[in-house]
């Protein structure tokens, strides 16, 4: 199957924050990422599942590298540990840190039109952390 003809996969939304994601993905740096569960719920797609491959979207829409999911856990927010915040790539030195750049992001008016209004990211919020790869041979 070729790239044109895989779904996309959109990290964030265009801009800065989609091309530094990008950036870090094709770099090797970011092997995982994170989703609120609410989000796939609310508009009623399916989780991704381990062997699934997508085609990486850039800021511009260009579909830039074959991504194949490795592994899906879904899991507290409050449970999410360094090794999988280290996993996305980001830099940060801790959960916190990660989780207040995530709940920085989950509150923005993009990500909030996913969310039910009286979702709270809280603790108990469940999360899905997805692990990939980029195939390098496609």
């Amino acid at each position: 199957m070729s790239i044109d003809d895989l779904p996309p996969a959109e990290f964030a939304y265009p801009g800065p924050l989609r091309d530094k994601l990008v950036a870090a993905i094709l770099a090797g740096d970011k092997t995982a990422t994170t989703s609120l569960k609410v989000q796939y719920d609310t508009v009623g797609d399916p989780l991704p599942a381990a062997g699934e491959r997508t085609a990486l979207v850039d800021s511009a829409g260009n579909r830039v590298a074959v991504v194949e999911t490795i592994d899906v856990r879904v899991v507290r927010l409050g449970d999410v540990d360094l090794a999988f915040a280290r996993a996305e790539g980001e830099g940060f030195a801790s959960v916190a840190e990660w989780r207040a750049a995530h709940e920085r992001f989950w509150t923005t008016s993009e990500a909030r039109e996913e969310i039910p209004d009286d979702f709270v990211v809280d603790d108990d919020a469940l999360v899905v952390q997805e692990f990939f790869r980029v195939d390098r041979s496609a």
